[in-house]
């Protein structure tokens, strides 16, 4: 399981201080030294099922400054993926792939769901 994560967001220390807590191990990868490829986000996007716009760290500087609530309603999705894949610091984190599911965010009811022992695979 690999956790795209920042050293100082607080939801990321929150979200490995849980995985720690609940023993699932996980590679760590650091964002903003090592941003998610366009390959990589094109797969976790179609493997998620989740809407896009759900990938961008909406509360984010550099979001607010480069007005991108204002902008990526009329910029194709491949034009956004390149985006997110051009700076790490637009990703919305932690950001969890695993064999069978991409966590974007922490949810604590939705983590205790996925990582569930009792989860059918």
């Amino acid at each position: 399981m690999l956790v795209l994560c920042y050293s100082r967001c607080s939801t990321c220390k929150k979200a490995l201080k849980w995985l720690d807590d609940h023993q699932i191990p996980y590679t760590l990868r650091d964002i903003k030294e090592e941003n998610p490829t366009l390959e990589e986000l094109q797969s976790w996007y179609k493997n998620s099922g989740l809407p896009l716009k759900k990938f961008f760290n909406t509360s984010g500087q550099l979001y607010r400054s480069m007005e991108l609530s204002k902008k990526l309603k009329d910029m194709p999705e491949e034009a956004q993926l390149a985006l997110l894949a051009s700076d790490g610091m637009l990703v919305k984190r932690p950001l969890v792939v695993t064999e069978n599911e991409i966590l974007v965010g922490f949810k604590e009811e939705q983590w205790q769901a996925a990582f569930s022992p009792n989860k059918e695979a």
